[in-house]
């Protein structure tokens, strides 16, 4: 009986960020993604550690073959896999499931929002560090990043409302299923 409950908690948390990173390949505001939400679900929802890395990131990889290769192919050349500087934003929503694990080992709606600000701003300084280390459009030295973290800027802001929106459908919708399914109230038992 209780391996069923823990079979069904994380068939649910793995559907939901499943469910989450469909929303990827559905038009949408440039940078408003559910990716660092999915991250923090997983990091606050699977107790095995490599659980809460693995299920978000290929969730996010599978969702990039279907943009890479759907939505965008008309910007690569034959099927891709990965593209420039994915490194960079993957080491980022490592970082985030890294930070919501600390962050979310209690989970609580002050640590929630904490959560979705400090993912936010993992990822705008991972990433735009990313792009001004590989670019020849910056010059490599201090003036370079900043000018490049003041380009970023206007994307961080769909970035930061897709983090605050994302994240607090997540645990909110969670948070009433387990109203109907007690037996997903993980504070009894982590899952698998």
């Amino acid at each position: 009986m209780q391996d069923q409950k823990l079979n069904i908690r994380f068939a649910v948390v793995t559907g939901m960020i499943l469910v989450a990173a469909l929303f990827r390949i559905f038009p949408h505001p440039l940078n408003f993604s559910p990716v660092a939400a999915m991250g923090l679900f997983g990091a606050a929802y699977f107790s095995k550690r490599w659980l809460a890395f693995l299920v978000p990131v290929l969730a996010v990889f599978a969702s990039d073959i279907i943009i890479n290769n759907v939505i965008y192919a008309h910007y690569f050349e034959g099927f891709t896999v990965f593209y420039e500087g994915f490194f960079w934003q993957y080491g980022s929503y490592l970082l985030i499931v890294l930070f919501g694990l600390g962050v979310l080992s209690k989970v609580t709606l002050p640590r929630i929002l904490g959560g979705a600000i400090g993912a936010g701003a993992i990822f705008f300084l991972v990433s735009n560090f990313g792009v001004w280390l590989g670019s020849p459009m910056y010059p490599q030295n201090i003036g370079g990043l900043m000018a490049c973290y003041g380009a970023g800027w206007p994307f961080y802001q769909a970035t930061f409302a897709g983090d605050l929106i994302f994240t607090g459908v997540m645990f909110g919708a969670y948070e009433f299923i387990k109203l109907r399914y007690p037996a997903l109230d993980f504070q009894t038992q982590r899952i698998a």
